[in-house]
């Protein structure tokens, strides 16, 4: 097999930049998910808690009591993966978990008042990555991008 020449090389990299890295849209996103991750768990640590204790939290933040498996609904998780995580959040005292009164089979999560503390001080320390990650962009460029992402992601869901 002989090598390419330049003119077919050229041809190549015209016909599949959109795919190939650094220039490739899910190559971009990768970067932006590492770089944003680190700067979240940068924030988080001071408190001991990881990305996957930060979703749960927002989850029963916004709706307390929430049975395991809704709560693996909603982060399209696994139970098994869940399970480790609630255990370690109920040994920190951030959560606790209690048999649904009306289904013995159900687990219902509950926030601790540490749970609940936290409400007041991680989202303004999250925030600042997001507002590290969007400056310069507008409003309306800030919707559309995430718009955009919704459905990226629900192409692929």
């Amino acid at each position: 097999m002989t090598a390419p020449t330049q003119p077919s090389r050229q041809a190549f990299f015209e016909q599949w930049q959109d795919v190939l890295a650094p220039t490739a849209v899910g190559y971009r996103l990768r970067i932006l998910s590492q770089l944003m991750g680190r700067r979240f768990q940068e924030q988080l640590e001071p408190f001991g808690l990881t990305p996957f204790h930060w979703v749960v939290l927002c989850c029963l933040w916004k709706e307390d009591g929430l049975p395991t498996s809704t709560i693996c609904d909603r982060l399209q998780q696994v139970g098994g993966t869940l399970t480790g995580v609630l255990d370690r959040m109920e040994e920190r005292a951030l959560v606790r978990r209690e048999r649904d009164s009306r289904d013995r089979r159900v687990w219902r999560v509950y926030l601790t008042p540490q749970g609940e503390e936290l409400m007041e001080v991680l989202p303004p320390r999250v925030r600042t990555v997001k507002e590290q990650a969007l400056a310069g962009m507008s409003p309306p460029e800030r919707a559309t991008l995430s718009d955009l992402l919704d459905r990226a992601i629900a192409n692929l869901s």
